[in-house]
């Protein structure tokens, strides 16, 4: 159990009711352009308290003004906690009023101790010198109560992504919040990790910790939350009781209309072999463990080919291969058109017709302080340039032709990418790769940590490239989306493909069948 108290305030002048965390008319505008309307928010204590909305609805911009990242005067509205009305002048001072939040990037310093993390900036001291002892002792009583099995002295750098989300969720737990805010916290975890994720949650919730809990992965909001509001351009558009929501109405109130079919394959005729990989294999350059082993395998023009497997199973390092972006000892051949070809890095695959949307488009894929039109021209500026001068005329109407064409919400093509939500975000990584104009097109996890409209015009642009003749690898780990957008799919385990599928024929069980198996 977790030996949390909290107080109960009755001051004068303050809102007096049952919730420990209001907010009222929240208004914010960014360069004159309103992204949050009168929104309003009630949390009970002890409630886990769903936000949804497409990306860009302004979710994540509520909960910075609620942890004190937007100071108080840089938005109207009133933040209310047990009553009483708070005017946070930065982050330090919620956290100090009990607000804590979890951000989908981990803010985690991998060099130090899981239990030095847990402590970071608030670590005990004895006379001047930081007790290790307590460190050790007060990290493991706070993971014993969260159930989790780790040495408070384990470097984090040597954990799983799991394990560190876990880490994270533990530092923010030592504190003893009164609201605790999770956003995306399973983007990145495995079915078997998010399972204890959510039991984490539920045993929070039931020691009167609230929650709120962003996610696009619907199935977890109606499985976890109690209550759910929806956020749609900035505005409110309802709050209910997860007992009277389902899916297909949640869907509505977010994109604001019925999307009949969230996956949609439009039917396209299939051309000859176009792309061909025999017996690829990787050796690791540390420890010359193999990481692929003589994968083989082909696209045909206008298809659509799906490498499917468990994390680890070896999709990602396929796609890197190819790209030229993976070191080690290779092996092996890529055929474009019966033409073998050989790619010493990006630049080599983007001059032979492949392009590449990376899975981690934060890290990989975007340079969050560079404008959107700069990141979306990056891996085509030798086609804007005359006698090696960039053509910045023909950079604004490429730029502008590929916004309209993604609908990629954005006021200014000059703004940092950072500031663009997550789907918008990814349409730049999609548009910075049709530029090159490739025949072959890598999709790795397209539509991860986007919401559910921006995922619906993904699969739009993916139907229209394979009406056009391109050819689309896709690695996914929804195995909805493998099942409904793929021709043909091929699945990995253990850095190998152990079966090759037929789009129409496949099923969730003969897939999971294939990727566990062993050698």
């Amino acid at each position: 159990m977790f030996d949390i108290t909290f107080s109960t305030v009755n001051l004068e002048g303050n809102y007096m009711s049952k919730y420990i965390l209001q907010m009222k008319g929240i208004v914010k505008e960014f360069s004159s352009q309103r992204v949050l309307n009168d929104v309003t928010l009630n949390i009970e204590r002890g409630e886990i308290h769903a936000l949804c909305g497409e990306n860009g609805a302004g979710k994540s911009t509520l909960m910075k003004i609620l942890s004190g990242a937007y100071p108080y005067g840089e938005y109207a509205g009133d933040i209310i906690i047990e009553g009483k009305i708070q005017k946070f002048h930065n982050t330090k001072e919620a956290a100090n009023a009990g607000i804590e939040i979890i951000y989908q990037e981990l803010e985690i310093v991998p060099t130090l101790t899981v239990g030095e993390n847990i402590f970071l900036g608030r670590e005990p001291v004895d006379k001047g010198i930081i007790n290790e002892n307590k460190i050790f002792s007060e990290s493991l009583a706070v993971l014993k109560r969260l159930n989790i099995d780790l040495n408070p002295a384990t470097v984090v750098e040597n954990l799983g992504v799991g394990m560190k989300q876990m880490v994270v969720i533990a530092k923010s737990l030592a504190r003893n919040p009164k609201v605790l805010i999770l956003d995306e916290p399973s983007a990145a975890l495995t079915d078997t990790e998010t399972e204890i994720l959510l039991g984490i949650i539920k045993e929070l919730s039931r020691n009167g910790v609230a929650c709120v809990y962003i996610s696009h992965r619907l199935e977890e909001v109606l499985a976890i939350a109690h209550n759910i509001t929806v956020i749609r351009d900035g505005v409110t558009i309802s709050t209910n009781k997860k007992a009277d929501m389902t899916k297909k109405i949640l869907i509505k109130d977010m994109v604001g209309r019925e999307l009949s079919d969230q996956f949609i394959k439009t039917e396209n005729e299939i051309g000859d072999t176009v792309f061909k990989v025999e017996n690829l294999s990787v050796n690791d350059l540390l420890t010359g463990k193999p990481i692929l082993k003589n994968i083989t395998f082909n696209v045909k023009r206008g298809e659509i080919v799906a490498l499917a497997g468990l994390m680890g199973a070896g999709r990602t390092e396929i796609a890197m291969a190819v790209m030229g972006m993976l070191p080690g000892e290779q092996s092996g051949s890529v055929f474009i058109k019966g033409r073998k070809i050989i790619n010493r890095n990006p630049s080599c695959a983007i001059k032979n017709g492949i392009g590449i949307v990376v899975e981690d488009r934060k890290d990989k894929g975007l340079i969050l302080d560079m404008d959107i039109k700069n990141n979306m021209t990056l891996s085509s500026l030798k086609e804007m340039s005359r006698y090696g001068v960039i053509k910045q005329n023909e950079i604004v109407k490429r730029t502008r032709e590929y916004v309209k064409k993604l609908n990629i919400k954005t006021f200014n093509l000059e703004i940092g990418v950072g500031r663009l939500s997550g789907g918008n975000q990814q349409k730049v990584v999609f548009a910075k790769a049709l530029m090159t104009s490739p025949g072959i097109l890598i999709l790795d996890e397209p539509t991860r940590g986007i919401d559910v409209g921006a995922k619906h015009e993904i699969y739009m642009i993916m139907n229209e490239l394979v009406k056009q003749g391109v050819s689309i690898i896709m690695i996914s780990s929804e195995l909805p989306e493998v099942l409904a957008m793929a021709d043909r799919i091929y699945v990995l385990s253990q850095g190998r493909i152990t079966g090759e599928i037929d789009g129409q024929s496949a099923s969730q069980e003969t897939i999971m069948h294939y990727a566990t198996m062993e050698e």
